[in-house]
């Protein structure tokens, strides 16, 4: 019988479906950290943090990391996996609409951050969005970065991706994940999960659902218009190449938007 629960709620399942990947996008960062900034980038912090995928490798290359979350399991799994390997517990529980730099670990501000999976999206309203962005400038030093990865709305709606699934394996555990688009109402699309948990012994199913704001090209390029804290220096896909630029237009979905410090 499915269990109607959040993914957030179950950690390690979470970080094994979405951690996998982990060094494309690390590396990626890395290279940004090189090209798009003249600081030295020795802090960075990550809003919506999650189990700390990221995090934890860059504490292990020797950054001074921090971040919050709201999910309370998932900031203890991230801080009880940085402890076990001498980084301490540098991750809080908090609203990415409404933090100051008493959430940064060590000196402040912090040299670059990101978002890169969707999370800025949970954001349901362009005021929150806004106000994250305004938080967020006040913890990031000039000339500082925020990598922020999100799915754009094409306008032609033949050409989205309403539907993806993938397996991940670590050990004898297994999860597989499906995620489909219910829909969308006004600016807020309604998604659906469901995450099939296998071991040796035991299978279970959790079901999800989550809710998403909505941008188009057009929507976001207006939001950045309003946020002059930040200028857009660069712009990615998911592919995770510093050298693929894309340009945004009507038909684009998969954006990562490389916004510097004014």
């Amino acid at each position: 019988e499915p269990r109607i629960e959040s993914i957030y709620d179950h950690p390690k399942y979470y970080d094994l479906l979405f951690g996998s990947d982990w060094k494309a996008e690390f590396d990626f960062l890395e290279d940004c950290f090189e090209r798009y900034t003249d600081r030295v980038v020795e802090q960075v912090f990550e809003p919506a943090c999650g189990t700390g995928r990221l995090l934890v490798h860059f504490a292990a290359a020797e950054y001074v990391v921090g971040g919050l979350d709201l999910n309370r399991r998932a900031i203890d799994y991230c801080n009880d996996r940085l402890e076990r390997r001498g980084f301490g517990r540098p991750c809080i529980v908090g609203d990415m609409t409404d933090f100051d730099r008493q959430a940064l670990p060590g000196r402040a501000p912090a040299d670059a951050a990101f978002n890169t999976i969707n999370s800025f999206r949970h954001l349901c309203g362009e005021e929150l969005a806004a106000a994250h962005l305004r938080c967020l400038a006040e913890v990031i030093a000039p000339g500082g970065l925020y990598i922020l990865g999100l799915h754009l709305l094409p306008e032609d709606e033949e050409s989205r991706t309403l539907e993806e699934s993938w397996t991940a394996r670590r050990g004898h555990l297994q999860v597989n994940s499906q995620m489909w688009s219910k829909g969308i109402e006004g600016r807020e699309e309604v998604l659906g999960l469901a995450f099939d948990i296998y071991t040796p012994t035991s299978h279970q199913r959790i079901v999800d659902e989550m809710r998403y704001f909505t941008y188009t090209a057009g929507q976001f390029a207006e939001l950045l218009s309003r946020c002059r804290e930040w200028e857009l220096v660069a712009v990615h896909d998911f592919a995770y190449d510093v050298e693929d630029h894309v340009a945004i237009d009507e038909t684009t979905e998969d954006v990562v938007a490389v916004l510097r410090r004014v």
